[in-house]
């Protein structure tokens, strides 16, 4: 999957925000209304930024189920394609594969199992949040050394020369 492309159009619409990141910012990552009719592999790679063999690795592992056209080519329906901008968003969030085929699989069963649904997003919201912690102390001490050698700490961003 090229996470980097999708990690870059969210870093891009977070830019804009000042404060906590509105729902509508993760939803605009990827618009899975726009799928108004059945979907080719090649249609939803580049819809989700994902290469075919990713997509077929998915359905091979149980992550999306897709549907046959009469020649035998996979056919994207709206729901699957729900289904994988679903698993698009947390692979970037970084949940481990096997703890997201389990959430899928609790999903599939139905509602009795919001409950542990809901435990694992807990766990994966701590886990995110842990990461963030690392990661600010992590930047601080890659700051403190480029003070160090007299360079500029200030905000800055990717594309900055």
């Amino acid at each position: 999957m090229a996470t980097g492309d999708l990690m870059s159009r969210a870093l891009a619409a977070l830019e804009e925000i000042d404060g906590p990141v509105p729902v509508e910012v993760i939803h605009g990552l990827v618009d899975a209304e726009a799928v108004t009719g059945p979907m080719t592999i090649a249609q939803v790679a580049d819809l989700l930024d994902m290469s075919p063999h990713t997509l077929r690795y998915y359905e091979r592992i149980g992550l999306v189920e897709v549907a046959r056209d009469a020649g035998g080519h996979r056919s994207y329906d709206a729901a699957a394609v729900r289904r994988l901008v679903f698993v698009a968003r947390m692979r970037l969030s970084g949940m481990a594969m096997r703890d997201l085929q389990h959430y899928l699989r609790l999903a599939d069963e139905g509602d009795d199992t919001v409950p542990e649904r809901l435990d694992l997003l807990l766990e994966h919201r701590d886990t995110i949040r842990r990461q963030l912690r690392e990661l600010t102390l992590s930047l601080a001490a890659t700051e403190y050394k480029i003070a160090t050698y007299g360079g500029h700490t200030g905000p800055s961003s990717a594309g900055e020369t």
